[in-house]
């Protein structure tokens, strides 16, 4: 298992806002060699601190929404979370502590899209009740 320092911690925040920055650049805002920042980010990689690149594509008008998902006490959660995130327009799926067993966000070109998929997550066997909120505006 990998131990963290601050200097790891300070490489993840950096590829976090720009996953496509040269270890070079880093390493200059660090006062690192390019392959002192490479051997760290390989180490991160191996021990699956960092377990993909991807990239994020503004939405633009797009409608984003999470719904919150109860399910039936006799299914398996993550049999429901599973299905969830095969579904067209589920971004991510958390399961929860509390009153709600799964959150999905959900994300359409417009309102009768995301409904569309809101519609297809109560059809999945064992949902039992669902609850969703409109996001307004992304901080972060």
């Amino acid at each position: 298992m990998l131990v963290m320092d601050e200097i790891d911690n300070k490489i993840l925040e950096i590829l976090k806002r720009d996953a496509r920055k040269p270890f070079v650049e880093i390493g200059k805002e660090l006062g690192l060699s390019e392959g002192a920042v490479r051997r760290r980010v390989k180490n991160l990689i191996k021990n699956n601190v960092i377990t993909r690149f991807t990239i994020e594509v503004e939405k633009g008008h797009a409608v984003r929404a999470i719904t919150f998902v109860t399910v039936d006490p006799g299914t398996p959660t993550p049999l429901v979370s599973e299905k969830l995130a095969s579904l067209d327009g589920v971004e991510s799926v958390y399961e929860l502590t509390g009153e709600y067993d799964v959150a999905a966000v959900v994300s359409a070109n417009n309102v009768a899209g995301l409904n569309k998929c809101i519609e297809e997550i109560r059809k999945i066997d064992g949902v039992r009740n669902t609850n969703t909120v409109l996001v307004l505006r992304v901080v972060r």
